[in-house]
């Protein structure tokens, strides 16, 4: 599949083209150092005007290829994390660094692929495959018992969601830059659907495309994201697209815009924006709209807005379907970035919450309409402030606390922590009904994407994680079902007890990055 899905891209894009430095920087180094390349003091080190570009050219080259550990000084401040690897090549590698060269005030001299192409050589991974090859485990993780987990189909891209096709049989997979894909669990690989060139208008800036869902009517909907460099301050273009109502006679046609709110685009590398959408149990939809922020500081980029967070972000949005022009509930408020909720047969409404660089638990959430859940104000169930900038609880405000993780698994502890190992990043939630075959049914699963910061003590993350809640306490017991994943983003149910979990890459740990493609795993009952 990988070699199909690769072919494909290359019959549809020109055959000249030269890799696009800007592009590829939003893609691989900007989650991390910034759009505008401005990094985030004390953690990730700026890459505008910055010094070590030039005092340690060969340093930063080699960084992208075989990754940077340790301590480093970059404009008279000190830095001490890991960089991981990227998945590379040298022409791409070349454009990239020659984009930051001359971006945000940088006057670097150019590279060349040759210059690139000798440095990697000289490096641990002489090679861009040899770097995967070190990088991307084979074997599977060990099921649990009665249960049996195969590969499904390897991926020519990086997923960010998984739904259900109406009938019942495909798997809908979405790319970061919204590609639609589909596949059914027989077959070895996976179709195109929809092309996002298609479907999102590629000179408003670059996407990043985090939602997808299909509703009981059969309409398929994706929630984007965009940054529109032509607005001042910037803006983040955030739209809803749908479709009519499938059929087997009428398939779906191109989604078509339903929703274009405006937010101004996130400070530093913080613009977690539009990503899980999903129809609850009274036919409305909800939204995350995550936080533009780490912690509700205020920034200081030219043209960024230095507004903190809006009314719109840090939420959770209630939409109605049967409207023509929806206008924004907001629904719940105080959520980081709920990347994936869901509910269970009592029709309660759990989330899963990211955490801000302070090394506070992540969260799960029993999410109550017009309740707030801290953001920016507290974290977790933490009674100090974890920066100087933190602001007091307003008066009045009544913060709900997150679930407490009993353990024994993701951090929990007899005494309990609110709710998972910091910087864990759960991702995709599902509820298991009790019918499900043992030990599944009954609890809810949570992928964890795995950490993007250096942590004491190792990874974490990088599983499929079991829940048990209980509501009366506030609690929960944790058990890691499934470990080492490669960045597990989303768990979606199948008909007949089936379990479809998409790995966004194929890292199983911090130091292998993002880089590669991903691909679709299935956990199946064992057949007797």
């Amino acid at each position: 599949m990988r070699r199909i899905a690769f072919s494909f891209a290359a019959l549809v894009a020109p055959l000249t083209a030269a890799p696009d430095g800007s592009a590829l920087y939003q893609q691989h180094c900007g989650i991390c150092h910034g759009p505008e390349g401005l990094g985030m003091a004390g953690v990730f080190p700026p890459l505008a005007k910055s010094d070590f570009l030039i005092k340690e050219r060969t340093k930063a080259l080699r960084g992208p290829m075989e990754g940077l550990n340790g301590k480093i000084e970059v404009n008279g401040a000190s830095y001490d994390g890991v960089m991981p690897p990227a998945f590379l090549d040298d022409e791409q590698l070349t454009a990239v660094f020659n984009y930051i060269f001359s971006a945000w005030g940088n006057e670097v001299t150019p590279t060349t692929t040759q210059e690139i192409s000798e440095l990697r050589a000289k490096t641990k991974f002489p090679t861009l495959e040899a770097l995967k090859s070190s990088m991307v485990g084979e074997k599977l993780p060990d099921a649990p018992e009665g249960w049996t987990l195969v590969l499904g189909t390897e991926l020519g891209f990086s997923p960010t969601r998984l739904a259900l096709h109406p009938d019942g049989e495909h798997i809908l997979a979405l790319s970061q830059h919204g590609d639609v894909w589909t596949w059914k669990p027989e077959d070895k690989e996976a179709k195109l659907l929809f092309l996002s060139t298609d479907l999102i208008d590629k000179k408003l800036g670059e996407e990043l495309v985090m939602g997808m869902t299909v509703d009981s009517k059969g309409r398929l909907y994706i929630t984007s994201n965009q940054r529109d460099v032509t607005a001042s301050p910037v803006q983040n273009e955030m739209t809803i697209f749908r479709t009519e109502p499938w059929s087997k006679d009428r398939p779906w046609s191109l989604p078509k815009p339903w929703l274009r709110p405006k937010n101004p685009f996130g400070i530093g590398p913080y613009n977690h924006g539009l990503s899980h959408i999903a129809e609850g149990p009274d036919g409305k939809l909800y939204v995350n709209s995550g936080a533009r922020t780490d912690s509700g500081e205020t920034g200081n980029q030219p043209n960024y807005a230095t507004t903190g967070e809006t009314p719109t972000t840090a939420a959770i949005w209630r939409l109605d379907p049967e409207a023509t022009n929806p206008e924004i509930e907001v629904y719940a408020t105080g959520l980081r970035n709920t990347y994936g909720f869901c509910w269970d047969e009592e029709k309660r409404m759990i989330g899963t919450d990211n955490g801000p660089d302070a090394h506070a638990p992540e969260e799960l959430n029993l999410i109550l309409q017009g309740h707030h859940y801290g953001f920016p104000f507290q974290y977790s169930d933490w009674t100090t402030k974890p920066y100087p900038h933190t602001p007091d609880i307003p008066a009045g405000l009544e913060i709900t606390k997150p679930f407490r993780n009993l353990g024994p698994a993701a951090g929990g502890t007899e005494k309990g922590i609110a709710t998972f190992d910091a910087h864990s990043s759960p991702a995709g939630i599902v509820w298991l009904e009790k019918d499900w075959p043992a030990p599944l049914g009954g609890s809810f699963l949570t992928t964890r994407f795995g950490n993007l910061l250096k942590l004491e003590g190792g990874d974490v993350g990088f599983d499929l994680v079991q829940l048990h809640l209980d509501f009366d306490q506030h609690t929960l017991s944790s058990k890691q079902l499934l470990y080492p994943l490669a960045r597990p983003i989303d768990v979606l149910k199948l008909p007949g007890h089936r379990l479809v979990i998409a790995e966004y890459s194929r890292a199983t740990n911090l130091a292998a990055g993002v880089g590669t493609p991903g691909r679709l795993l299935l956990l199946q009952p064992t057949q007797k």
